[in-house]
């Protein structure tokens, strides 16, 4: 279990994590069906940093500032890893005219007008919903619901991969293989009671709880349907923007709650 959480740390994070000795393929492609029962609790050690510049800097600055600041350590602490997701997704489902022209613009390292727009629209989104939070609930409230959301929007990004054929079957999504349904379930089921716990402890009450969750995952869903149609199925860039749909969600149920 401690291989597990170290592999997915590695895996979602740029988290300068050393090698150990007891490990055997430190820096080979993981066993993803394996490490991914770790992964609402990687999902939370990889958040914690961006949790603490929160923290620290609504001591010195306005919301706005401290949320902008927050998305920056997220970003350098994944190496933009699910954004990178939505900004391929984006320019390949938008600008692509057929399945072969689509998955090889989101193969192509560079970005385009669509992936563009869809980034900077995604980080004004977040950065003001959460200075709005920051503002109505507090810091220590707000750090909370930025560490509740992290493992259930990396939860809702596996939701393509569980439920969609691969696009490519020689690509890394398929490369990794997916979990077992049950294995799916059982993790999802702890990262339910990982962020419910978050949130109780940020004075949240259960009712919400019940309302934000099934908001954020289904979600997904219109993006998927559209993988399904576009490219016939869910590529690792189809989950990172599902991740990212998912986060947004989350975060914007959560300010409407509050408000």
């Amino acid at each position: 279990m401690l291989c597990a959480l170290i592999d997915c740390i590695r895996f979602y994070s740029r988290l300068p994590i050393p090698v150990f000795a007891f490990e055997k393929k430190p820096h080979g492609l993981p066993d993803f069906p394996r490490i991914v029962q770790m992964l609402p609790l990687a999902s939370v050690i990889i958040t914690l940093p961006a949790t603490l510049v929160l923290w620290v800097a609504d001591l010195f600055w306005p919301p706005i500032i401290t949320a902008t600041l927050t998305l920056i350590t997220i970003l350098l602490s994944t190496g933009a890893f699910h954004e990178d997701g939505l900004a391929d997704v984006a320019d390949g489902l938008g600008g692509g005219q057929t399945v072969a022209r689509r998955l090889e613009i989101m193969t192509d390292s560079r970005i385009g007008t669509y992936g563009g727009a869809s980034l900077v629209l995604s980080l004004l989104l977040r950065s003001t919903v959460l200075a709005d939070l920051i503002e109505s609930s507090g810091a220590t409230e707000s750090a909370l619901l930025v560490l509740a959301i992290a493992p259930l929007s990396r939860m809702a990004g596996l939701m393509p991969l569980m439920l969609l054929a691969n696009a490519k079957p020689d690509g890394k999504a398929a490369a990794v293989g997916r979990p077992e349904g049950t294995t799916y379930l059982a993790t999802l089921a702890f990262a339910l009671l990982l962020a419910d716990a978050l949130l109780w402890w940020a004075g949240w009450d259960v009712a919400t709880m019940l309302i934000v969750w099934p908001i954020g995952f289904a979600a997904v869903v219109p993006l998927m349907l559209m993988a399904r149609r576009l490219i016939g199925g869910q590529t690792g860039d189809i989950a990172g923007a599902a991740q990212q749909i998912a986060e947004m969600v989350f975060l914007l149920t959560l300010s409407a709650c509050a408000n």
